[in-house]
């Protein structure tokens, strides 16, 4: 089948991973994304390290989040790069960005301005916390979002906050972002002839307070803040992460009563807690969970973990082995289903992953991720702009040099 978003053009002018991963998503899907980069270093996720085929390479940030896109440098502080924009945007379907706070409205190229000049293109600004609250005005990074909506406060232990390892507030933004783009594709022969297509805001802090929404609403019913296990859960017991004889790490996970009597009777061999009245039901088992998580880590201690999980199987309880980043990388499951692909980069061929979903007739084309600038003078040239004018835009400085 053909690419699902083909003939879809995206303009972006974003940074580090929210939009970003935004425009992957579609770019995967078979849009045409046009990055727009400052020429003096462009996406400042593109400085983060230099680990990708490297030393010397391309930052995993950027190498993750901008497969697919074509790059465009343009000064658009200068009025001519700010028309050679505007000029892209006549034919773009959407336009997608992450500045910081007011910038979009300083250039003339807010949602409101999109509307006079370019009423067909859908776009979308992501920030940190969404326009009108008090601390609106505020830079906001992935980080510093996840403590403000409370995330880092139900990871880790009790006394010890963590952030949660991924990017969560970036990520998950931009697949709302995508999801929202889409749908406003799909609804767009719906739009009266002439109509204005919709915009789209979001904040990160928004997506993050979705996304911490059953802590929220527990809070919220019974004013208690729940305290982080780890690698456990407050809303179920038991469920958690047990070490084992041979020095590996199981994780076990119960989601009713009939799995824990289960664990109870044919894992670990112990009746008496079977019929202890105390855990017959999930809110007792969350409130003696220290009881439980020592018997079952005693009988975890006792065992290898391949004997653990054939038992666990055997039982049909969910079980795991807790897994390094490096044992993730060669881990069967990727292996036996293919699920790796080779991406081109400025810096050589990588293995990436093929993005999650698996769609009949139809394979994620997975482009190469552009080196800066190295689009510019193939789509201006689309605008019709020649040789020499490519070059006066050099020597005054609104585009970058010739990529190489």
């Amino acid at each position: 089948m053909n690419a699902p978003l083909a003939g879809v053009t995206v303009v972006a002018m974003e940074q580090a991973v929210a939009a970003p991963m935004c425009t992957r998503v579609l770019a995967d899907f078979g849009a045409r994304v046009i990055k727009v980069e400052n020429p003096n270093g462009g996406d400042f996720a593109r400085a983060y390290d230099d680990v990708v085929n490297g030393p010397g390479g391309l930052a995993a940030h950027f190498v993750w989040c901008n497969r697919g896109k074509e790059s465009v440098t343009l000064n658009t502080k200068s009025p001519q790069g700010l028309e050679l924009l505007h000029r892209l945007l006549d034919k773009a379907d959407a336009f997608v960005s992450n500045l910081a706070p007011g910038s979009t409205a300083r250039m003339g190229i807010s949602a409101a301005d999109l509307t006079q000049r370019h009423p067909n293109v859908i776009p979308v600004e992501i920030d940190g916390y969404g326009p009108g609250g008090p601390i609106s005005h505020k830079r906001a990074y992935d980080l510093l979002v996840q403590a403000e909506s409370g995330s880092c406060a139900i990871t880790g232990y009790p006394g010890m906050p963590a952030k949660p390892g991924p990017a969560m507030a970036d990520f998950t933004t931009g697949l709302y972002a995508a999801i929202s783009i889409l749908a406003l594709l799909f609804a767009r022969g719906n739009r009266s002839a002439g109509g204005v297509a919709p915009s789209v805001e979001l904040s990160l802090f928004d997506v993050m307070t979705d996304v911490m929404g059953y802590a929220l609403t527990y809070t919220q019913h019974s004013g208690i803040d729940q305290q982080p296990l780890g690698v456990g859960s407050p809303a179920v017991a038991p469920y958690g992460a047990f070490r084992t004889r041979d020095g590996q790490t199981v994780v076990l996970g119960t989601t009713n009563d009939r799995e824990w009597q289960r664990v109870a009777t044919e894992i670990i061999d112990r009746p008496d807690l079977a019929d202890d009245p105390r855990f017959a039901t999930n809110p007792g088992r969350c409130e003696h969970r220290e009881i439980l998580d020592d018997a079952i880590g005693s009988w975890c201690a006792q065992h290898d973990l391949a004997d653990i999980q054939k038992t666990a199987d055997a039982a049909g309880i969910g079980n795991s082995r807790y897994n390094l980043p490096s044992e993730v990388v060669v881990h069967p499951q990727l292996t036996a289903r293919d699920r790796w692909r080779t991406v081109g980069t400025s810096a050589g061929d990588i293995q990436a992953l093929r993005p999650p979903p698996v769609i009949s007739g139809f394979e994620q084309p997975m482009g190469a991720v552009p080196g800066l600038g190295e689009h510019t003078d193939t789509v201006l040239g689309e605008l019709g702009l020649t040789t020499e004018e490519l070059s006066r835009l050099r020597a005054d400085g609104v585009i970058g040099p010739t990529y190489s």
